[in-house]
C-alpha cells in the first residue's frame, strides 16, 4: 500500500505505484480514499489521472484504472483502418478483451521507400517491430512492418448447397459468418456439387437480399472419406503442398555416412512413441554410470534425427518449413512440416537402418540432477520401435516377443534412470495440472468411432522427462557458447490473473497466500488440497486459465510451468521449426560440420522467426481443435433430443458452455433458456446466479443436458439444461458483476452474436487454453 499523505497533494509517482499494485481493481474513489483526499481535491485528482492516461502511464477500463499493457518488441497485428490523419492503425492479432480491455492502437509507420512485400493495407495481417510513442494520442505505439503475413480477404470458404433450378447457395464455415449465406448463380457455380467444400470470390454485396459469389475453387467433398479437416486447413490457410523445388531437394537427398560423425551404431537406442506414429525422431538409452564417484547415477543418451543435415538454411525445404512452422495433426491426417521423403524416411529412426542424429549424453547424479552433458553428431541404428503401452506392459511383467529380449538390457535401465530423474523433478516441483486429453478414433470411412482418454503411463513420463533434460542441456550449451537461439518461454501469471484466482479460491475457502516470488509450488499446494474432491476438475480448470500461454522468443525469460530458468525445444526437428534452429546453432557452436546456423542469424532476425512460428503454432492448435469440434458435431448430429451428462466448462454473460463426459464435445446453453428469472454473471465465482432464487450454475458443476441443435459445418452444439442450479453457499454474497441478462421468455431472443454456439459475447472461444511445455 502506498503511504497516505501527511501534507500536500500526493506525487504522481505515488499514484501510479498504487494503481500498479492493484491492477484493474481501483478507481478514482479508491485512490482518493487511499491518499485521504477530500471533495475539494477530487477535481485535481481527476485532472492528474487524465494527464497520466494521455501520457500512456495508466489506462481506464470503465470506472477502473490500471497500468497499460506493454506490447512486446515484435508482434503480429491486424491492420483495422485509418485514423483521422489518414494513417493506418493496427491492433494486436492475439488480444483478450475480456481480461485486458480494449486493445492498444498501433500507428503504422510507412517509410518513403518500402521493401518489397512490406506495403500494408487495411485488412492485412503483418509482423511489426513495435516502439512506444513518446507523446501518445489515439495510438500508444508505432509499428514498422517487417513483413506482410496475410492480405485482406475477399474470398469466402463454405459448403455449396445446390438448388433445384441450378446454381446454389454457399453456407460459410466460419462461425463469425454464420447466417450470411451467399447466392451462387448457375454460371458461377464452377461445376460444384452439393456438399462440396468450395472457395468463393465475392461478386457484389447488396443492400438487401443475399450477396453473390463465384466459385473459384472446388476443394473436396464433405461426403467423401476423411474430408472434415479440409475445412480447417483451408480456413486457416495451412500450406498443404510443397514447392517443386522443395520436393526435388527431398528426392535428391542422400543418407549420411560416417564422415564427420561418431559411430554409435552399436548403442542400443530405442524409440518409444504412440502406436500410430509415422515419424520417429527421438531415441533413448540409459545405463548405470560406471564412475565410482557417481554411485547410483546414470548416463542417459537422447538421440534426435539430424534434420539439419538435409534442410539447409535458405534452401527451398527451409523456406517451406518456415512457412509451416510446425506439423499439424488431425484425427484423419497429418499436414507435415517437411516432405515425407524427409520426415517418414530419411529422418525417421526406424529399426535396423543407419540414420544420422544429433545426440546429447547426460550424466545424472544419484539425486537425479544433471551433472554434465555433451553433444555429438552420430550415425546410429535403432534397436527397436516400441509404443508406450508395449514398453509399460513389459516393465509390468507382460513382455511380448519384441520386448522380452529388451527387458533386462534396455528397458529396465531406462526405467531405473527415470526413477532417479523423477527425484529431481519432484524437488523442482513444476506445475502439476491434471487435465485429461481426449483422442478421437475414426472408422475407415473417416467418421468418428469413439472418443477415448489414453491412460497416462510411466512410459509417457519417462520420455517426457528425458526430452526435458535434453532441451535444458541444449539451451545451456548455446548460452555457454554465447550463440543466438530460440527459447521456449512461459511467463508467470499476471498480477491481475493471480488476484482473480485468489478471489475465486476464497469462494471455496481455499487459501492462496502469495509471499515472495510466484512459484508453481503455490498452485500445486492448492491442487493438492482438492485432490480426490468434487472441486478437483473445477480448480484444475481455473488454475489452467490463470496461466500465460507458452511461446517462442529469442530472448529468455524462463519457463514458469516447468520451473526452469532456461529451456529450448531440441527434440522434434521433424515437426517443429524451432528445434531445427536449435540444431543448427549447436552445429555452429560445436563445429559439428554442415548445416550450421548462418552467421547472419542474430537475436534480431531470430526474434522475427520466433514471432512467426509462435503464430503458426497457435494456428495449428486452433485448426486441430476446430476439426475435433466438427467431427464430434457430425457424430452427434443424428442424436438430437438425446440426453447426456457433462460438466460446465465455461461461464459467460452469453450462457454456459458444457463439455460432455463421454465425447468431450463442447456446446452452449444460452442464458435465455436457463429459467424464468434473470441470471447475473458472478465473475469471482465463475457462475451464473439467479437474481430471485439464488440458484447457481458454476464452472465445474456436473449437469445433465439435452442436445437441441447440432451444426456440423461450424462444429457447434446447443444444449438445454436439465439439472437444477445449486443453492448459493450459506453466507455467500451475490455479486452482480455484470448488467442483468434476459430471462427466458418466449418472445425474447438474444442478439445474433449471443446466439452463436461455441462463442461468448466477445466472440472469443471459452474453451480452456493450455500453456503446453
Amino acid at each position: 500500500m502506498a503511504k497516505r499523505r501527511e501534507s500536500g497533494f500526493p506525487a504522481r509517482d505515488a499514484i501510479v505505484a498504487f494503481i500498479r499494485a492493484h491492477p484493474g481493481k481501483v478507481g478514482t474513489r479508491e485512490i482518493a480514499r487511499e491518499f485521504g483526499l477530500k471533495n475539494a481535491d477530487r477535481a485535481e485528482l481527476k485532472r492528474i489521472l487524465r494527464e497520466l492516461a494521455d501520457e500512456g502511464e495508466i489506462e481506464k477500463r470503465g470506472k477502473k484504472i490500471s497500468e497499460p499493457a506493454v506490447l512486446p518488441a515484435t508482434l503480429v497485428a491486424d491492420i483495422t483502418g485509418r485514423d483521422s490523419d489518414g494513417e493506418l492503425v493496427a491492433v494486436p492479432a492475439e488480444w483478450d478483451e475480456v481480461e485486458s480491455g480494449e486493445p492498444p492502437k498501433i500507428r503504422i509507420h510507412i517509410p518513403r521507400q518500402s521493401r518489397p512485400g512490406t506495403a500494408p493495407g487495411v485488412g492485412d495481417r503483418a509482423l511489426l517491430r513495435i516502439e512506444k510513442l513518446e507523446v501518445p494520442d489515439a495510438a500508444v505505439y508505432r509499428g514498422r512492418v517487417i513483413k506482410i503475413i496475410d492480405h485482406a480477404k475477399t474470398r469466402v470458404l463454405g459448403i455449396f448447397r445446390a438448388l433445384p433450378g441450378g446454381g446454389g447457395r454457399l453456407v460459410p464455415v466460419d462461425k463469425k459468418q454464420a447466417g450470411r449465406e451467399l447466392n451462387i448463380a448457375k454460371a458461377d457455380s464452377g461445376g460444384a456439387e452439393d456438399g462440396d467444400l468450395v472457395s468463393v470470390d465475392l461478386v457484389r454485396s447488396r443492400g438487401f437480399g443475399l450477396a453473390s459469389g463465384k466459385v473459384k475453387e472446388r476443394l473436396g467433398s464433405l461426403a467423401s472419406e476423411k474430408a472434415v479437416s479440409l475445412i480447417a486447413i483451408h480456413t486457416h490457410e495451412i500450406p498443404q503442398s510443397f514447392s517443386p523445388a522443395a520436393l526435388r531437394e527431398a528426392e535428391e537427398a542422400k543418407p549420411p555416412d560416417l564422415k564427420g560423425r561418431e559411430d554409435w551404431r552399436d548403442v542400443p537406442l530405442v524409440t518409444i512413441d504412440p502406436p500410430d506414429a509415422k515419424d520417429h525422431d527421438d531415441a533413448v538409452h540409459a545405463q548405470a554410470d560406471p564412475d565410482p564417484n557417481n554411485k547410483g547415477g546414470y548416463i542417459i543418451n537422447v538421440a534426435i534425427a539430424d534434420v539439419a543435415f538435409y534442410v539447409r538454411p535458405g534452401s527451398a525445404l527451409d523456406r517451406d518449413a518456415l512457412a509451416r512452422g510446425n506439423s499439424v495433426y488431425f484425427p484423419d491426417r497429418v499436414v507435415p512440416m517437411l516432405p515425407e521423403r524427409i520426415s517418414n524416411d530419411l529422418c525417421s529412426l526406424v529399426p535396423g537402418e543407419p540414420r544420422g542424429a544429433l545426440a546429447v549424453q547426460m550424466v545424472i547424479g544419484h539425486d537425479g540432477r544433471k551433472r554434465s552433458h555433451s553433444f555429438h553428431r552420430i550415425l546410429m541404428r535403432s534397436a527397436a520401435k516400441l509404443h508406450y503401452a508395449q514398453a509399460q506392459a513389459a516393465i509390468d511383467g507382460r513382455p511380448d516377443d519384441t520386448t522380452g529380449p529388451l527387458l533386462a538390457p534396455i528397458l529396465k535401465p531406462l526405467y531405473d534412470a527415470y526413477a532417479v530423474v523423477k527425484r529431481a523433478r519432484e524437488e523442482r516441483d513444476p506445475l502439476d495440472l491434471d487435465i485429461p486429453e481426449r483422442k478421437i478414433l475414426l472408422k475407415p470411412d473417416g467418421t468418428v468411432d469413439r472418443v477415448v482418454v489414453p491412460e497416462r503411463l510411466d512410459a509417457h513420463k519417462l520420455i517426457e522427462e528425458f526430452m526435458i533434460l535434453a532441451n535444458v542441456a541444449a539451451a545451456e550449451m548455446l548460452e555457454k557458447k554465447s550463440l543466438p537461439l530460440i527459447y521456449r518461454v512461459h511467463d508467470e501469471p499476471t498480477l491481475e490473473k493471480v488476484h482473480n484466482l485468489q478471489e475465486f479460491l476464497k469462494t471455496l475457502d481455499l487459501p492462496f497466500a502469495k509471499a515472495g516470488a510466484l512459484r508453481p509450488s503455490l498452485f500445486n499446494r492448492v491442487l493438492a488440497q482438492v485432490k480426490g474432491h468434487d472441486a478437483e476438475p473445477l480448480v484444475n480448470e481455473v488454475v489452467l486459465r490463470s496461466q500465460a500461454q507458452a511461446e517462442y522468443a529469442a530472448e529468455n525469460y524462463g519457463h514458469f510451468g516447468l520451473n526452469l530458468r532456461r529451456y529450448a525445444h531440441f527434440t522434434s526437428p521433424i515437426r517443429r521449426y524451432a528445434d531445427l534452429v536449435v540444431h543448427r546453432a549447436l552445429i555452429r557452436g560445436l563445429g559439428l560440420g554442415e548445416g550450421a546456423l548462418p552467421q547472419s542469424e542474430t537475436v534480431e532476425t531470430l526474434t522475427e522467426v520466433a514471432a512467426q512460428i509462435s503464430l503458426t503454432e497457435r494456428r495449428a492448435m486452433k485448426a486441430e481443435r476446430e476439426t475435433a469440434d466438427r467431427l464430434i458435431a457430425h457424430f452427434l448430429a443424428d442424436r438430437i433430443g438425446a440426453t447426456f451428462q457433462g460438466r460446465i466448462s465455461g461461464v459467460t454473460r452469453a450462457g454456459l458452455f458444457v463439455k460432455l463426459t463421454d465425447t468431450g464435445a463442447d456446446g452452449l446453453i444460452p442464458i435465455r433458456t436457463l429459467g424464468t428469472e434473470y441470471f447475473n454473471y458472478d465473475e469471482a465465482r465463475h457462475a451464473l446466479v439467479g437474481s430471485r432464487s439464488g440458484a447457481m450454475h458454476r464452472l465445474g458443476d456436473v449437469v445433465d443436458v439435452r442436445l437441441v441443435e447440432a451444426a456440423p459445418v461450424a462444429g457447434a452444439l446447443r444444449f438445454e439444461l436439465l439439472s437444477e442450479g445449486k443453492p448459493m453457499p450459506r453466507g455467500g454474497r451475490r455479486q452482480d458483476t455484470s448488467r442483468p441478462r434476459a430471462a427466458a421468455h418466449p418472445g425474447r431472443s438474444l442478439r445474433r452474436k449471443d446466439r452463436r454456439p461455441g462463442k461468448s459475447r466477445t466472440g472469443k472461444s471459452k474453451k480452456g487454453k493450455s500453456w503446453k511445455a
